[in-house]
């Protein structure tokens, strides 16, 4: 996963990818906006920010509430399918 988080774009593109294969496999958008949420958690556990973007969207997720962070999730995944 690491070569995808070099980049903002190449995190988008993976996201987006992952969000169509999860629509084909007849998830809705309720699912995927919780799975986003769940890889939001595990980014923000597990992964060191590699660029801008993605330090901007940690400090907003550390400070968020849970609400506030599922909001985030199911916005990422609204950019992610207005991008592809």
């Amino acid at each position: 996963m690491s070569t995808v988080l070099e980049t903002f774009d190449k995190w988008k593109h993976f996201l987006a990818d992952r969000v169509e294969q999860a629509k084909k496999a007849g998830m809705g958008e309720d699912t995927i906006s919780k799975l986003a949420f769940q890889i939001g958690e595990f980014l923000d556990d597990k992964v060191d920010p590699k660029n801008p973007e993605e330090r901007l969207l940690k400090e907003l997720w550390d400070v968020g509430n849970e609400e506030e962070r599922k909001t985030m999730s199911k916005l990422m995944v609204k950019l992610v399918e207005n991008t592809t």
